[in-house]
Order: C-alpha cells, then sequence, then structure tokens
C-alpha cells in the first residue's frame, strides 16, 4: 500500500544522474526521508524506470522522471521548470551526474574536453544558476559530487581532474552568490564503486592499500552525507566533504 502523505507537500530534490550507482543510493536516501524526487537520468532508461517504480510503491505521486543529456545546455533549464511545475517547489538540487574516462597527454582532444568539461562543471553550474530563485524561495541547498582527484591528480586523468576541480570553485563561487537563502556545499569521495571498465585486482588492491579505512566506502554512505548536508548541515556552505577513508591523509 502506498503511504499517503497527511501534512501537505514535502521537500523536492532535483537528482541527476539518479538511475544507477551513487545517484540510485542518492535517491532512496532523499526519498526515505521525505523528499519527492525528480529523477534525471541520460541513457539508464530501464533503470530509471525500475527505480520509479520501486520509489512510488512506497508513496505514490512521489517520483518525475526526466531524461536529458547535460551536455545540451538548453535543456538545463526545462529539467528545474519541469519540477517546479510537477511540484510546485524545489528544495534541492543533487549534482551527481559524471563524466568519467582517461585523457591521456599527447592523446587528449578538444571533444574530449568539451564533453568532461560539459557535465562536470556547465551542467552543474547552470542547473544552479536555473535553481537559484526556486531554491532561494524555500531556503534549499545543492550538493555538489565531486571527486578526491579535484586536489589531488589521477594519472592520464588530467581533464577529469581539472572539471572537477572546476566544481569545486564553483561550489564556493556559488555559496558566497547564493548566500544566506541557499547553501552549497560538495562532497569529495574516494574509492567508493570501482568503474564499470573494472579495474584488474592488483591496481584496486594499490588503491586500497593508500586507504587508511582499508575498504572501499558504500554508495549509501555518500547518499547519508548528501541527506546530512540537505538537511543536517543548516550552518554549513562553501564547503568540501572528503569521504574518502582518509586517503587525503596520506599522500
Amino acid at each position: 500500500m502506498s503511504e499517503s502523505r497527511l501534512s501537505g507537500p514535502g521537500p523536492v530534490a532535483l537528482v541527476t544522474g539518479a538511475a544507477r550507482r551513487i545517484g540510485a543510493s542518492i535517491a532512496r536516501a532523499l526519498h526515505a526521508d521525505g523528499f519527492d524526487l525528480a529523477l534525471h537520468y541520460r541513457d539508464s532508461r530501464a533503470d530509471a524506470e525500475a527505480l520509479a517504480t520501486e520509489l512510488e510503491h512506497a508513496r505514490a505521486g512521489s517520483t518525475l522522471l526526466l531524461p536529458a543529456d547535460l551536455a545540451d545546455v538548453a535543456r538545463l533549464p526545462e529539467l528545474v521548470l519541469a519540477t517546479v511545475d510537477r511540484y510546485g517547489r524545489l528544495d534541492a538540487l543533487v549534482n551527481n551526474a559524471s563524466a568519467f574516462f582517461p585523457t591521456p597527454l599527447g592523446a587528449c582532444s578538444p571533444g574530449d574536453w568539451q564533453a568532461l568539461f560539459a557535465v562536470n562543471a556547465q551542467a552543474p553550474f547552470f542547473l544552479a544558476q536555473a535553481a537559484a530563485p526556486h531554491l532561494a524561495a524555500t531556503r534549499g541547498a545543492i550538493v555538489n559530487l565531486a571527486d578526491i582527484h579535484a586536489e589531488r591528480p589521477l594519472r592520464d586523468h588530467a581533464l577529469y581532474g581539472a572539471s572537477k576541480a572546476a566544481l569545486l570553485h564553483l561550489t564556493q563561487a556559488l555559496a558566497l552568490a547564493l548566500a544566506p537563502r541557499v547553501r552549497v556545499n560538495a562532497i569529495a569521495p574516494g574509492a567508493i564503486l570501482w568503474p564499470e571498465d573494472r579495474k584488474p585486482q592488483a591496481a584496486q588492491d594499490a588503491i586500497l592499500a593508500r586507504v587508511p579505512l582499508a575498504r572501499t566506502g558504500a554508495p549509501e554512505e555518500i547518499a547519508e552525507a548528501v541527506r546530512w548536508l540537505l538537511r543536517g548541515a543548516t550552518y554549513t556552505t562553501g564547503q568540501v566533504l572528503r569521504l574518502d577513508g582518509g586517503r587525503s591523509l596520506v599522500g
């Protein structure tokens, strides 16, 4: 049986890249905390529909699916407007979607630069700009998903790291621009899920050997941090929360 809401509309979050992996965990955590959700996806339609079905079973009328290529900057305001048209408000923007692939020096192209910066920096900024007046009306918040490699380079991934470094700068700039009504923070995960072109076991072991907590993190741990930054961290803005098992301590 679907749970009905008895106390009026709850908070609303737009989550990009919500269909799978960390994005789906974030969506589940926010939904369990009472958020209605606009779930953005690009290619993962079946996963997005399955997630929406799961969440709708728990609370009917609580999800909106929004397919879009975030590299198409003209579409970004439409995602915000569709969310507000559906729910009448916006309380949170979670910029989770990310592009990730190697760009070895000597083999990089302008297209590689554009593809990585479009999703990892351009889209979060222009989504934030479109969302800003709606978030100000609800005293809402933005959480950007960055990466520990925004601050420490990953070999053969210079453009990816640079795009995430840009996202960290934008987090701080937006925190200043949108204060005092909107808070803006970032999370910099370490090893959480291995890339889908899975690293060899020896490479995984080498990474974990540099993690003081000696394990990968769980997507649910990232999701809980997002939930806290949106709901509980009411005196926190412009900050980067490093969820890396202590790896940033050891060089």
